[in-house]
């Protein structure tokens, strides 16, 4: 058995797992949350004499080099491991990885010379995953480190759904394409829902909701369609992150003085939730709701309708679909988010069974349809720590 240590830096979060390989036997996983953003705290679990002890605390987190120190500290401190030589090997999600990695890839320093040129489409994510892979290093010396790009699920979008209708000369020298992201979440969660309804033939919109968001539409199991572009501001509404604006906003501000990179801070870190409701973590949001705040009505109003917009644009490339997912921490455990979203969708054949949806339940899928729907409405709880150590362990036995 190996030791593989997966490490999915998100721009306010890290979650980590340590999986035994091949068995696929998790030996700890956990989460650091809010980082950045006061309230922080970490949640622990590991497995001792076949049972599993939790951990849970305050722990304000500035930025991710703290965190991946924490982890590392638990993984030590707790027993998890003897010494961090008994890594075998580290996967990182990685969010953008251009037009140069389509699957997952050894790190070496030609790949994290490639993953720092991308820095400017993913400024939020990819320097974190580089301090990742540049931490986990110093950490754990022996461990072969390897890369799982969210953009390599959706190189098989074709040419029309890429291409952006901009002189050819930007995509061929600069490559301005669309590339796709949170793939490694899209394919695990796609793979998981084509094997519970039994169609591998299935149209999904799978849906990965979090404090960054997209969707994607899927065919046959592959990727036609998604919602982030160029880099992952594009698209949905999302906690700090604009999603789809008119890009004469952007020549309007600058002249009226902004600089670049004054509008750069103002997409990427102020706008989204930020910018209607003043906060970026939903559960925040959620709770100005229950109180009927109307910044938060607004807000949620506004996220949902981008969304139904994108789920009539995939219906309609996809000629119909048989399932909508959703997933990630907003998409599994938002159920207004999802009761806006399915709201007078019928005419698309999407029926939602509102007491189905507030329910609670062990299970990985969660069916929340109407028994008369015509479209599986499935919550399901994404892993992408698991998906990244099945891709590393197949680089692995190669």
């Amino acid at each position: 058995m190996k030791k593989i240590l997966i490490l999915n830096s998100g721009s306010s979060s890290i979650k980590y797992k340590l999986i035994d390989m091949p068995e696929k036997t998790v030996l700890a996983q956990g989460l650091i949350e809010r980082i950045g953003i006061e309230g922080g705290y970490i949640r622990h679990q590991y497995l001792k004499e076949n049972s599993w002890n939790k951990l849970e605390s305050s722990f304000d987190t500035p930025d991710h080099l703290i965190g991946l120190k924490k982890i590392n500290t638990l993984l030590l401190d707790l027993n998890v491991i003897d010494s961090p030589l008994d890594i075998y090997s580290i996967g990182h999600r990685v969010v953008h990885g251009g037009n140069k990695f389509t699957q997952a890839i050894k790190i070496t320093k030609e790949v994290k010379d490639e993953i720092r040129l991308v820095f400017p489409l993913a400024p939020l994510h990819n320097p974190a995953n580089l301090l990742g892979i540049e931490v986990a290093s110093e950490i754990f010396p022996t461990a072969e480190q390897f890369a799982i790009f969210d953009t390599a699920y959706h190189q098989n979008m074709p040419e029309k759904a890429y291409r952006y209708a901009l002189p050819q000369s930007l995509y061929k020298t600069l490559h301005i394409r669309s590339y796709g992201f949170h793939g490694v979440s899209h394919q695990y969660v796609t793979t998981a829902a084509l094997n519970h309804i039994n169609n591998e033939k299935a149209n999904i919109i799978s849906l990965h909701l979090g404090n960054g968001a997209s969707m994607a539409a899927i065919k046959e199991g592959t990727s036609i369609e998604s919602s982030m572009g160029f880099g992952p501001n594009s698209g949905l509404i999302m906690g700090s992150r604009s999603g789809d604006i008119d890009s004469t906003i952007l020549f309007y501000l600058l002249k009226k003085g902004y600089t670049s990179k004054e509008i750069f801070n103002c997409f990427n870190n102020q706008s989204g939730m930020m910018g209607i409701c003043g906060r970026s973590d939903m559960r925040d949001i959620r709770n100005a709701y229950d109180q009927g705040e109307k910044k938060a009505n607004i807000g949620y109003d506004m996220y949902a309708y981008r969304i139904k917009k994108y789920i009539g644009a995939y219906v309609a490339i996809m000629n119909g679909v048989d399932a909508i997912i959703f997933t990630g921490g907003v998409g599994e455990h938002d159920n207004i988010v999802r009761s806006l979203i399915c709201k007078n969708l019928d005419t698309l054949g999407i029926y939602l069974d509102e007491g189905k949806n507030t329910s609670t339940t062990t299970n990985d899928i969660h069916e929340i349809q109407r028994d008369h729907s015509y479209v599986k409405i499935l919550i399901i709880s994404t892993d992408e720590e698991m998906q990244i150590a099945k891709e590393i362990w197949s680089l692995l036995e190669q």
